[in-house]
């Protein structure tokens, strides 16, 4: 039997391999374990407890694949790697052989000279390989185990890939599942294909995965139409979606707007004139004083009475901002407090934020994504007023009682059909020659949707039904006072 080495591996998806630029924003796989990073030249890069250099990854086509040698440097596989032969000798089972420790001849101090000599990973594992007293009396299983997991140990292969949804979404699950609401990989895919997110559409977006399911949309649209991203907190939180590394041009079509604001924005008495420039300011103040900012998630009810909706006082005037920014740059001559750049940094937010709002008010977004840690139900009515008639809506959630009650919440308003809420599963399988099976590992659960289509409501004959419903219940009761009085 033999191990043979990793070889080059074509660039994911068709067509022609793209090379690797500095500045790009870069997946690097090793075995299964995934970490985003960016490509600067001479910026050390440590992965998998191994430090090396991206600069000879630059220029290099996406999907190649490089071994550190010493010194950090990365060195493209371009041809086929001498392989690493296992011994036709092999035992019958492994009840004779004793883990003591003392099968390997080769000491830790032996094997680091080898590493100073300038071997390879593999020149070292074969060196284990010829030092093992009881490599031989294993299995055959066995003894493909034990390669494996010394080439892991001493054999640094890195592959370079380009971001994609697919590979971003089964990194964090495997690294960082909690920032990302334990959204599986599987999952994310129905949501985008029960939402029908397509170029062209204008999507809704609300959640709170790092900005994962925002990059997942702004991929489906390629840079034609528009996505309307509602945060919680001060500010909106995406890191993420920075990893995917979209042109420039990808961000002309991202609007932002504060759930804090949907309240107002429903009701017309939506203006971003004063507090909101005085709030911009105070968050500008923070950043530069290196205070931490207000992270506060919210309380999950955007639309109800609780709403955290504070109007700020009318004699509060922009004025008064200039002052005490002045007044701070007098007391502390030393630092870089420029009043024009944060006034045009204001203004600039400011009138993100209005046509933000203006492109709520349509009131004709094509879908509404929602995976959030907030309550997904006050929310979700909220977003529903935005959204046009015969459009398709998808809410994630870790857990079903939520969804649940939101189920129940649309069927008492109307004016959605085909509510349907699933639990999506995946079941990973290991297919080698003889072992397919199983994988003992896997996810309990991949989250739940529950998905639905708007339609149009006529609001005046709903309030008849509703007014003559009542009256009909009225009457027996009147009836039943008139003969309750004759007898």
């Amino acid at each position: 039997m033999l191990m043979s080495d990793p070889v080059e591996v074509p660039a994911p998806g068709g067509g022609q391999a793209q090379p690797v630029s500095e500045g790009d924003h870069v997946v690097l796989k090793r075995e299964e374990v995934f970490k985003a990073v960016q490509v600067h030249r001479g910026r050390k890069v440590t992965f998998e407890k191994q430090w090396f250099y991206l600069d000879n990854a630059i220029g290099q086509q996406y999907g190649t694949t490089f071994e550190v040698s010493s010194g950090g440097v990365l060195q493209p596989l371009k041809v086929k790697t001498k392989e690493v032969a296992k011994a036709n000798e092999a035992g019958i089972d492994n009840r004779n052989i004793i883990d003591d420790g003392k099968s390997q001849k080769l000491s830790r101090d032996d094997i680091e000279a080898l590493k100073e000599q300038g071997l390879k990973g593999q020149d070292i594992v074969q060196h284990l390989i010829e030092n093992s007293t009881t490599f031989r009396d294993k299995t055959g299983f066995a003894q493909e185990k034990y390669i494996k997991k010394k080439k892991k140990k001493y054999e640094a292969f890195i592959t370079i890939l380009k971001p994609t949804t697919r590979i971003m979404a089964m990194m964090y699950h495997s690294r960082e599942p909690g920032k990302i609401c334990y959204l599986r990989y599987d999952t994310l895919a129905q949501m985008l294909t029960l939402g029908n997110i397509h170029a062209g559409s204008k999507v809704i977006v609300a959640e709170t995965c790092a900005g994962l399911v925002l990059g997942a949309v702004m991929e489906r649209l390629g840079g034609f139409g528009s996505i309307i991203h509602v945060y919680p907190g001060s500010l909106p939180v995406r890191s993420a979606m920075e990893n995917f590394g979209f042109p420039r041009s990808f961000y002309n079509h991202l609007f932002d707007f504060p759930i804090n604001k949907l309240n107002s924005l429903l009701s017309g008495s939506f203006s971003a004139e004063k507090e909101t420039l005085q709030k911009q300011t105070e968050v500008m103040m923070e950043e530069d004083s290196g205070s931490p900012l207000n992270t506060h998630q919210g309380d999950g009810m955007p639309c109800g009475e609780t709403m955290m909706d504070n109007n700020q006082s009318e004699e509060t005037k922009p004025m008064d901002v200039a002052c005490e920014e002045a007044e701070n740059k007098e007391k502390n001559p030393d630092r870089k407090f420029n009043v024009e750049e944060r006034r045009s940094k204001q203004e600039d937010r400011l009138k993100k934020l209005q046509t933000a709002a203006a492109v709520l008010q349509e009131r004709n977004a094509d879908g509404l994504i929602i995976a959030s840690r907030l309550y997904p139900s006050p929310l979700l009515l909220c977003l529903l007023e935005f959204v046009a008639p015969s459009r398709p809506f998808v809410i994630y959630c870790q857990y079903k009682e939520p969804l649940l009650v939101c189920y129940s919440n649309l069927r008492e308003r109307g004016g959605v059909v085909n509510l349907r809420l699933s639990e999506t599963w995946l079941r990973g399988y290991q297919v080698l020659p003889n072992r397919t099976h199983p994988k003992l590992t896997m996810s309990g659960s991949g989250g739940y949707i529950l998905t639905g289509i708007t339609v149009a409501m006529d609001r005046t004959k709903s309030v008849d039904n509703i007014s003559n419903s009542q009256r009909a219940e009225e009457r027996p009761a009147k009836r039943q006072k008139i003969e309750e009085s004759r007898s």
